[in-house]
């Protein structure tokens, strides 16, 4: 049996806990090395010390990791005094490190169950003309038996791109989205690239706990609400009205210009997830109260109205299909200007991606 391919793993991170040293944990018997990248963007400044680290025991925990449980030297740390340009150069500087056949990218709150990490790692050794792998993707919102799903996830952003190919002459371009390029500067998810509606008909999906914990919320929050790409200025009251409360229950996203639900999940966990959950009663990391989450996900008239509310998202590509056959038939049977004024009146959108 030939030898499993040697994966990097490539983490960015900032005020990582209380995740970190369970991310660590979870991938350390797969990994060939570890690189993560501390530090801030100048658009987490209000999250960061004034030199652009984390305000947590983020470094502490990186560097008692190294110490006490990196016993085959996996974990390299990579920093600096002041702040990053931005994510695209803290992406870059773990990629230049790499020394494995594959690229991983993963964030501090993501996780996958130990047999998908196997199961990903033969499947790159047995078809090595993969290029690139995306997940479908469980978003844990509060605790863990409650996910989140909306519009905005359905219409392409619950697939996240992470797993490339790796080697001499490659680079990683561009954090947002994750991509890479060949020696020949082709992106490797136009050659053969395996998707995550593929996988998660496997059962392998990636596990988000990006809406877990009221402390990591609050910072995204802060962040994204100064983020110019981000467009989300009322994050910090989406964060009060929608997640610290339940005043709104169809904009629980945090993405929340699209309608989004909350659901029960009675599924597994990843084993260190579930050893973190266990250990937050003993910590300094509130977990967001849930009773009324729970009145809401009891309640029948809430099912009802969310199976409507999903049931109503039409993805943008069939809205300008739509529009594509509406102005044709318009065309024929109207005169210019009632069709001019008509048209502009129908639904405008872009192909789902």
């Amino acid at each position: 049996m030939d030898e499993l391919p040697r994966i990097s793993f490539g983490m960015i991170v900032l005020n990582g806990e209380p995740f970190l040293r369970y991310t660590l944990r979870a991938l350390y018997p797969v990994a060939h090395e570890i690189l993560v990248v501390e530090g801030a963007a100048p658009g987490a400044a209000p999250v960061a010390t004034a030199d652009g680290h984390s305000r947590d025991s983020t470094l502490a925990t990186l560097r008692a990791f190294q110490a006490e449980e990196d016993s085959q030297g996996k974990l390299q740390v990579i920093t600096r005094e002041g702040f990053w340009s931005e994510k695209d150069e803290m992406s870059q500087a773990y990629a230049e490190r790499a020394t494995g056949d594959y690229l991983w990218q993963v964030d501090v709150d993501e996780f996958y169950q130990p047999e998908a990490l196997q199961a990903l790692c033969e499947m790159l050794r047995d078809a090595p003309s993969i290029s690139a792998v995306s997940f479908h993707t469980l978003t844990f919102w509060g605790a863990p038996d409650v996910v989140v799903d909306g519009w905005y996830l359905r219409r392409g952003a619950a697939e996240y791109h992470r797993l490339f190919k790796w080697a001499p002459g490659y680079r990683y371009t561009t954090h947002r989205p994750p991509t890479v390029v060949d020696a020949q500067g082709q992106d490797l998810r136009q050659k053969h690239w395996l998707r995550g509606e593929a996988l998660a008909a496997r059962g392998i999906f990636m596990f988000h706990y990006s809406l877990l914990l009221p402390k990591q919320v609050r910072e995204k929050c802060e962040y994204y609400s100064r983020a110019h790409w981000a467009q989300s200025q009322a994050a910090m009251r989406w964060l009060e009205e929608n997640y610290l409360a339940l005043r709104h229950p169809f904009h629980v996203h945090n993405v929340y210009k699209y309608p989004s639900c909350l659901y029960r999940y009675d599924g597994a966990h990843p084993p260190q997830l579930q050893q973190m959950w266990q250990a937050l009663p003993d910590s300094p990391y509130a977990i967001r109260q849930r009773d009324d989450v729970d009145a809401l996900l009891n309640s029948r008239r809430y099912r009802m109205a969310r199976w409507l509310v999903m049931r109503a998202n039409v993805p943008a590509l069939y809205l300008r299909r739509a529009r594509i056959r509406a102005t044709g038939w318009l065309a024929r049977i109207l005169p210019r200007a009632l069709k001019d004024a008509l048209k502009r009146l129908l639904p405008r959108g872009k192909p789902q991606r």
